[in-house]
């Protein structure tokens, strides 16, 4: 018998077998797509970049190197056709900087899904039949998953051999006791057409309750949390012991709170009564609601930024859409303390989570019977880092901590494909983590 070389003894000039430890993450919009990649060796980000207005003449893709300290970034205008000749340009800067998709470093393509229904609770790889699945979603998801089933199958052109792992926004949400997740109609009409509370923002939920737990010393298990996600879109979740059990946002992402171009929460006979006395149709009030409402449709203007300048001058439409936006936080700060019994933490994340300090002001003044404080010094201090703005005294720690939605998603995809590095083979296609893991 031959005898071979082990690992200890082979020859020098002998090539090592490559491990894969990049994954490359997916955001595909209706028009657009938002593109990172990463060495889960260290959570480091090689590349990030976007490409806008796919199918415009004006389209344009921005691409940043980021490896080795980064490098210049680069631009270009002019017609994208598709998402197929998006992916393409987007493979092309990669490979511009030696990090091509053909790379064998590369361990899978994690895609941002919205919505997975009650069935993906975990992230999953992609095959024929989950295709299918999220395509049967498209009714409860018709602006977000056609155009998250267009980025897998075009980066599945691209890399037919390559592992694709759907990453859903809702997944995290399926935790929710029957109690939280149901609503009160009629249980065979709501279960015919799968009408109940999905929740949304679930990787940044999943992800911020951890760091929070991380900065507070302790593991997720031991620690409850109120996440905020407040962003132009807005949602808060109810943590317990890493567990969401409850959540604002329902079987859309137009419910709870005030958000940039959307509602939130309104009495559903204000649709009717719009429809008889208005004569609007279900298309027109779906456009209010979803783009003509929230701040926009409150004072004209969905950047906080300019609410809050404008609020400086004196401007009385922005204060009143500020002092709403407020109220409903406090609201949904109080009904989850109320939820979870105990409160280890409230976490502000996101554009207006980590950058408006007037809002966290705010939102905890007037709650210091439940525990809550901001230091006024730590609240306007402006860092990258997760940080903690109560003070010493206070019962409740209140944080800031900066989402990264697409490092969740690349250590979900690495987590389940991953073992492909150890030589244990990826996931099966259609396979979950609980299941590689089992």
């Amino acid at each position: 018998m031959t005898a071979h070389p082990s690992p200890a003894t082979a020859l020098p000039d002998e090539p090592r077998p490559v491990s894969p430890s990049r994954v490359l993450v997916l955001n595909s919009g209706s028009s657009s797509v938002k593109y990172q990649l990463l060495d889960m060796r260290d959570d480091s980000r090689l590349a990030q970049g976007l490409v806008e207005r796919i199918g415009e003449e004006t389209s344009r893709l921005v691409h940043a190197p980021l490896q080795g300290g980064g490098g210049e970034k680069r631009e270009k205008k002019g017609p994208i056709a598709d998402h197929a000749a998006a992916l393409k340009a987007v493979a092309e800067e990669l490979a511009a900087d030696g990090l091509g998709l053909d790379s064998p470093e590369l361990a899978a393509i994690g895609h941002r899904v919205v919505h997975g229904g009650l069935r993906f609770t975990e992230p999953t790889v992609i095959d024929d039949e989950v295709l299918a699945e999220i395509e049967r979603l498209v009714p409860v998801a018709p602006l977000h998953n056609p155009a998250n089933l267009t980025g897998i199958l075009t980066a599945t052109a691209l890399r037919p051999d390559l592992p694709q792992v759907a990453v859903f926004d809702t997944a995290f949400h399926t935790t929710m006791p029957e109690s939280a997740a149901r609503y009160a109609i009629d249980v065979e009409t709501a279960d015919a057409y799968r009408i109940r509370r999905y929740g949304f923002h679930g990787t940044s939920h999943a992800y911020v309750s951890r760091e929070t737990a991380k900065l507070l010393g302790k593991e997720p298990e031991e620690v409850n949390v109120i996440v905020l996600h407040l962003g132009n879109g807005a949602s808060a979740s109810a943590v317990r012991g890493g567990r969401c059990v409850d959540t604002s946002m329902g079987l859309t992402p137009l419910e709870g709170l005030v958000m940039g171009t959307r509602s939130g929460d309104i009495d559903p006979a204000v649709t009717f009564h719009l429809k008889r006395v208005a004569g609007m149709s279900a298309d027109d009030i779906d456009v209010l609601l979803n783009k003509k409402s929230g701040l926009v449709g409150l004072c004209g203007d969905n950047d906080m930024r300019e609410i809050r300048r404008r609020i400086d001058e004196g401007d009385a439409r922005a204060a009143l859409a500020f002092d709403i936006y407020v109220h409903r936080l406090k609201k949904y700060i109080g009904a989850y303390y109320a939820v979870l019994g105990r409160v280890d933490a409230v976490a502000f994340t996101a554009g207006v989570g980590e950058n408006a300090a007037p809002v966290r002001e705010a939102a905890i003044t007037g709650l210091e019977e439940l525990g809550l404080a901001v230091d006024a010094d730590l609240n306007a201090v402006r860092s990258d880092e997760a940080r903690l703005i109560s003070p010493d005294y206070a019962r409740v720690a209140v944080a800031v901590v900066p989402t990264d939605e697409e490092l969740e998603i690349a250590r979900q995809a690495f987590a389940l494909v991953g073992g492909e590095v150890s030589g244990e083979g990826v996931g099966a296609p259609g396979q979950t983590l609980g299941e590689v893991n089992a």
